[in-house]
């Protein structure tokens, strides 16, 4: 009888996150994001949300003893390699995930901060903020909050670099290891994000906006790609970097096609990579 022999294992990623059912955003654009980068993904469903391009019909959370059920069956099977954290509506939903990065001693944890869908309509209520605040700014590697996100977390509006600025240094006095301030909706044909690291200088990254109506999911892709980046042996800033080069390529490729009536998602297949392997442990 034949023994197989396994050499190789696939990097691993977990998104933790909402289902998004167009497509767009949430696990769906995650999932897709991690293949596209060469990456074997596996989710954590946190809720169910009916939605399309134009906008979030309904949601339904799911139990947090359900949720914990997903990351075991996920962590003590296959493992992983970095985790992406998306939308978490709810305070216990907050504290099962705290708990399971703790349980597992996770590392390479990316968490979108997701407060606001594209559409307007709210994905969190007002005491998940504070226990997510509380309980993951300091568990995670890096937090990537968009300007209406940030804003709403240190209380201010925030409409230009210094003011950006001082926001990624109040998210790190939170107890962010490192902040990812994304600076899309600032007015303007340059869009400017800034990566803030404890105890190291701020850095810029500027490029020329891309025009498109398809920007449903951006944030969600941004982050899922970091994290697949991460369980690809990159450094942060590495990630970041290569992160954001891969969603302004998915942009420019979907700018023209149209799906739905609203905001339509990125074209995350532009440039598909074939699974990538390491050695198994």
């Amino acid at each position: 009888m034949m023994v197989e022999t396994f050499e190789f294992e696939y990097p691993r990623v977990l998104s933790i996150a909402g289902s998004d059912s167009g497509g767009g955003a949430g696990i769906q654009a995650d999932l897709k994001t991690f293949a596209a980068l060469g990456c074997y993904g596996m989710t954590a469903i946190t809720a169910l949300t009916a939605q399309n391009t134009r906008g979030v019909r309904a949601i339904h959370g799911v139990p947090a003893g359900m949720l914990r059920e997903q990351i075991d069956a996920v962590v003590e099977d296959i493992g992983l390699d970095a985790v992406k954290i998306g939308m978490l509506h709810a305070p216990e939903i907050v504290q099962t995930v705290a708990e399971a990065i703790d349980r597992y001693a996770l590392q390479k944890v990316v968490l979108d901060p997701v407060m606001v869908a594209t559409s307007g309509a709210v994905l969190i209520d007002n005491p998940a903020i504070t226990v997510l605040v509380h309980e993951l700014f300091g568990r995670a590697t890096v937090v990537t909050p968009n300007l209406d996100e940030a804003s709403l977390l240190v209380g201010r509006t925030l409409d230009n670099e210094a003011a950006m600025e001082a926001a990624a240094h109040d998210l790190l006095a939170m107890g962010a290891q490192a902040v990812l301030l994304k600076g899309g909706h600032l007015a303007g044909d340059v869009v400017s994000d800034l990566l803030l690291m404890q105890n190291a200088d701020a850095h810029w990254m500027r490029a020329p906006r891309i025009h498109s109506a398809n920007t449903h999911g951006t944030g969600c892709t941004l982050s899922s790609a970091i994290a697949a980046h991460l369980a690809l042996g990159a450094s942060l800033l590495e990630a970041v970097e290569a992160a954001r080069a891969y969603v302004r390529a998915a942009l420019a490729a979907g700018a023209r096609v149209r799906t739905g009536a609203g905001s339509g998602p990125l074209n995350h297949g532009h440039a598909p990579l074939s699974m990538r392997l390491k050695p198994l442990r």
